[in-house]
């Protein structure tokens, strides 16, 4: 009889406890009810992205072919494609946009210093445009994972892909500012020894932090120099757009090499003005019609056609991909190449643009639905 009341205690206070250990599991669960279900999951940030349509008659890796190398030599990104094509708009996850981005943007074998410069770099540039519009729809050409392991190669898809996402988390939120204002932050793959002053080619002083910086290590970079050869007749066609109208028994006469002179080159080496018969055109003008990688070229006559010397890759302007690297392999992190760079700017948290980037409802029927990053 004793036993038995012994026993029921037992049974009474561990019912007791059990109650108490519950106790705020079902408080929680009352108060909260189906938001439970969600606790301690992440919600998925979504953002509005422009991109061609499927039916558009390019596929996603012909639309993206030219924006990739242009990406490459100048930071920005374009359809490289001479045809109208027709866009929608997408949801796209966050993260995964902003991998895809990256993913295009920086070699496979890139440091995880500077994977994380790269991606203060694009944030700073993505948050800048989310605060300035009101759609808030962004135009950024970007990879699918798919596409990102593609250029990495088998051997190294998934490093790559692990460094890029750690590198996103490990700067989260973190922008470039220069006088509470979000800096201009462009980057090219390798200068010609030196980076631009963007005084001289943007013609603004509000960027000093855009200063000549000297990077001796791009001289020796991957197809430093290039070599290109053009017929005087091709170069007449496609600097057209610009060149002053001239009496039309002139415009029916083909170019020759006394037609075209480098005037003046700016403080880093790279052709500011030149001529052209009776234009005067800036050396980035003469740069994009022509497509060479860089406006730091020489000219001379080669048997009757242009032969045009550039070195570097890119505009030259804000940070070298190249010396980045370097600079990440000797030992320094990315807030030190990023104050090498953009000497003068400060690092600081992306403030209220984030709050901007809200989770959304998962797409409606007919939207993108995206692989989620691992």
């Amino acid at each position: 009889m004793r036993q038995r009341a012994t026993w029921q205690k037992l049974k009474t206070f561990g019912s007791f406890c059990l109650i108490m250990l519950l106790l705020p599991y079902i408080v929680t669960v009352f108060v909260h009810g189906k938001d439970f279900e969600s606790l301690g999951k992440k919600e998925e940030v979504y953002v509005n992205v422009r991109k061609p349509k499927a039916s558009s008659g390019l596929s996603q890796l012909e639309s993206r072919s030219d924006a990739v190398e242009t990406s490459k030599t100048s930071g920005f990104s374009n359809i490289g494609s001479d045809q109208e094509v027709e866009t929608e708009i997408v949801q796209v996850p966050w993260e995964e946009y902003f991998i895809g981005i990256m993913g295009k943007e920086i070699p496979a074998d890139a440091e995880i210093e500077l994977l994380k410069t790269q991606a203060v770099l694009l944030r700073t540039k993505l948050y800048q445009e989310l605060e300035s519009q009101e759609q808030k729809v962004l135009e950024e050409d970007y990879l699918t994972r798919h596409e990102v392991e593609q250029k990495a190669g088998t051997s190294e898809a998934d490093s790559f892909y692990e460094n890029m996402v750690r590198a996103m988390r490990d700067t989260e939120n973190q922008v470039l500012f220069y006088q509470d204002t979000y800096a201009l932050a462009p980057f090219h793959q390798s200068s010609n020894g030196q980076t631009r002053n963007a005084q001289e080619v943007l013609g603004v002083d509000n960027c000093p932090y855009l200063a000549v910086r000297d990077c001796p290590l791009d001289k020796e970079a991957d197809d430093e120099m290039q070599i290109s050869t053009f017929e005087y007749k091709d170069i007449q066609s496609k600097c057209q757009s610009f060149l002053v109208a001239v009496a039309e028994e002139d415009a029916n006469k083909t170019c020759q090499f006394s037609d075209f002179e480098i005037i003046s080159h700016d403080s880093a080496g790279y052709v500011q003005q030149m001529r052209i018969g009776e234009t005067v055109c800036t050396g980035d003008q003469f740069r994009d019609a022509l497509s060479l990688t860089s406006s730091a070229f020489s000219i001379k006559d080669s048997d009757g056609k242009l032969k045009i010397t550039t070195m570097g890759k890119g505009h030259g302007l804000g940070l070298s991909q190249w010396t980045a690297q370097k600079m990440a392999e000797a030992g320094k992190n990315y807030e030190e190449i990023l104050q090498f760079f953009f000497e003068g700017t400060t690092l600081t948290d992306g403030g209220p643009v984030k709050e901007k980037l809200q989770p959304s409802e998962a797409p409606e029927h007919g939207q993108e639905s995206s692989e989620k990053l691992d």
